[in-house]
C-alpha cells in the first residue's frame, strides 16, 4: 500500500478517535488515554500493524497526547485555585518513580499480557464507573507517610501498564479519602503530567521493528497519532464540557462504565486468544 494512502486512512481513523476522546473527557470527567489506547489499538491493527509491540505503541502514544492535555488543563485549574498543590508535591515523586517502573515493566511485556493487564484494569475502573457511590470513604484525610509511600508508585505504575494519565485512578483515590470532587479532578490532572512525561522519554528509546510500526514513529511514539489527537481533543474537549452543563452527566456515565467494560472484556478475550 502506498504510504501516502496509509497515511490518509491513519488520517481518517484518527481524526475520528481525536473528537471522540475529546468529548467524552469534557463530558465525563474521563481521561482521554482510557478511550485512546484500544482506538489505538483497533486502527493500528486494521491498517496492518499488528506485531508483538502493538500495545507498547498505544501506550506511548496515548501518554504523549496526555502531556499535552494535562498540562492544559492543570494550568486550567490552577487558576481557578482548584490544584492541591500540596497533595502534588508530597505524591509527585511516588507516582513519577512508578512511572518509570511502568515503563520498564510495559517494554518487557509482550502485547498480549498488556492487552489481559488493560482488560482487567478496565473492568475495575468501569466497575467504579458504573457503581461506585460519592458518599464512600476509606478516610478523612489523604494518606501520608508508609501509605502514601505504597500508594503513589501504585497509581504511577498502573497508569502506565494502562496508558493513561492520573484521572482514572487518581480520583476515585482523592475521592475516597475525603479529597471534594473539583478538588480530586483538578490535581488528578497534575498526576497525569508527572505520569505522562517520564513515560513518554522512556518510550522513545524503546525500538519497535520498522515493519511493525507506521509512518513518523520515534520509540513506540507515533507522531501522526499525536498531532491530530491532540488537536481533535483540543477543539471538542470545550463541547464536551458544554453537553456536561446541559444535562445529568450520571446517567451517561453509567453508559460509559458498560462501554468501557465491553471494551475491556474485548481486549481480554483476545489476550485470551478467543
Amino acid at each position: 500500500m502506498p504510504e501516502t494512502l496509509l497515511l490518509a486512512q491513519m488520517l481518517g481513523l484518527l481524526l475520528v478517535i481525536g473528537a471522540l476522546a475529546g468529548v467524552l473527557a469534557g463530558l465525563l470527567g474521563v481521561g482521554g488515554g482510557i478511550v485512546l489506547v484500544p482506538a489505538f489499538f483497533y486502527a493500528f491493527q486494521t491498517l496492518g500493524y499488528g506485531g508483538p509491540q502493538l500495545m507498547q505503541l498505544c501506550l506511548a502514544t496515548s501518554l504523549a497526547t496526555i502531556i499535552v492535555t494535562s498540562l492544559r488543563s492543570v494550568l486550567a485549574h490552577n487558576k481557578k485555585g482548584a490544584v492541591d498543590w500540596d497533595i502534588l508535591r508530597g505524591w509527585g515523586p511516588g507516582i513519577a518513580i512508578g512511572a518509570i517502573i511502568g515503563v520498564l515493566a510495559a517494554s518487557a511485556l509482550r502485547t498480549e499480557t498488556l492487552q489481559a493487564l488493560f482488560g482487567v484494569l478496565g473492568m475495575v475502573i468501569g466497575a467504579y464507573l458504573g457503581l461506585g457511590k460519592s458518599e464512600w470513604r476509606l478516610g478523612d484525610t489523604m494518606p501520608k507517610g508508609l501509605r502514601r509511600a505504597a500508594l503513589s508508585p501504585s497509581v504511577g505504575f498502573l497508569s502506565v501498564l494502562m496508558g493513561i494519565g492520573g484521572g482514572s485512578f487518581g480520583v476515585p483515590l482523592m475521592s475516597l479519602f475525603n479529597t471534594p470532587i473539583h478538588r480530586a479532578v483538578a490535581t488528578a490532572a497534575g498526576f497525569g503530567v508527572i505520569i505522562a512525561v517520564p513515560s513518554v522519554l522512556g518510550f522513545l528509546f524503546l525500538d519497535i521493528a520498522p515493519e511493525h510500526r507506521p509512518p513518523l514513529t520515534i520509540g513506540a511514539v507515533n507522531l501522526v497519532a499525536f498531532c491530530i489527537v491532540v488537536a481533535m481533543t483540543m477543539i471538542t474537549a470545550p463541547w464536551g464540557v458544554k453537553l456536561a452543563h446541559s444535562m445529568d452527566s450520571k446517567p451517561l456515565k453509567r453508559v460509559f462504565a458498560v462501554f468501557l467494560t465491553l471494551v475491556a472484556l474485548n481486549m481480554l478475550r483476545k489476550a485470551l486468544g478467543f
